[in-house]
């Protein structure tokens, strides 16, 4: 049954106002990240700048600089080795099941329960007894451990959805496990890994916790340098830098929702999230 006109009038008003709604904080960013120092004032940050400038995003570029470099070697390296062995895992526990299987996946999908306060001290004093604190490979391992169970969790699940015929027929031809998961199951995976590419990458690019309490100034990602520049504590607040700041360090998973976000839908609608 159509909508009549009606309707549809009033389902694309709600939904303009919603828009409207959700890009007015986008808007006061944008316009105050351009205006020089003299004018990002709060009292006018609906006012267009009279001259716009490039003064924040160049401070806001220096500030971030080192931070940003952290975040892509942390959320990139992090997201591949997590994904990589979330899949090794979901693949034996749905294809090759052994005793105790599901007690192995249920430890797996506790783990991913357990909050980042209960084992912060524990893991710090992991780290430095491994002298990985306050480095980048500390932070990502800890990311890796933190993110193997919903990594799991998402491949486990979709390879239930892979035909057990085409397991059995890879064994009767004498194909071992490595050589059934790297010709039957690695080939058809594209869905689940864009899945758990996008999830790590973008949970990685977001933490502050790990980062600010096992991290160190040379290892901090843009997500703690981008909270010092609020609270630098300087005479005069530099609105127009901290607007340019914020900007600069949400682009990256801005860019991987446009360019990857149809891939991480499709990977939701084959199967990689059903249980």
């Amino acid at each position: 049954m159509r909508a009549s006109p009606v309707g549809r009038t009033v389902r694309l008003t709600v939904l303009l106002a919603f828009l409207v709604v959700f890009l007015i904080p986008v808007y006061v960013l944008v316009v105050t990240s351009f205006k020089p120092l003299d004018e990002a004032d709060p009292a006018a940050a609906w006012e267009l700048p009279s001259s716009w400038s490039l003064d924040g995003w160049s401070g806001a570029w220096e500030t971030l600089r080192p931070g940003l470099a952290n975040s892509f070697k942390i959320a990139v390296t992090g997201s591949l080795i997590a994904a990589a062995l979330g899949s090794l895992n979901g693949y034996v526990l749905s294809k090759w099941r052994f005793p105790g299987s599901d007690a192995v996946f249920t430890l797996f999908l506790f783990g991913m329960f357990i909050p980042y306060q209960a084992v912060m001290i524990p893991l710090a004093g992991l780290l430095t007894r491994m002298e990985l604190a306050g480095t980048i490979r500390g932070l990502v391992l800890a990311h890796v451990v933190y993110g193997i169970p919903i990594c799991t969790l998402i491949f486990r699940n979709y390879y239930v959805t892979i035909p057990n015929e085409l397991i059995e027929a890879a064994r009767v031809d004498g194909a071992g496990l490595l050589r059934t998961y790297s010709s039957i199951v690695l080939p058809v995976s594209g869905p689940a890994f864009a899945v758990t590419l996008i999830w790590q990458f973008t949970s990685l690019w977001n933490d502050f916790l790990f980062a600010v309490f096992l991290g160190a100034p040379d290892s901090w990602p843009v997500t703690v340098m981008l909270n010092n520049t609020a609270g630098s504590g300087a005479v005069a607040v530099q609105y127009n830098q901290q607007m340019a700041a914020a900007l600069l360090a949400s682009l990256p998973t801005l860019v991987v929702y446009l360019l990857l976000g149809r891939f991480f839908m499709r990977g939701l609608m084959a199967g990689a999230l059903k249980g």
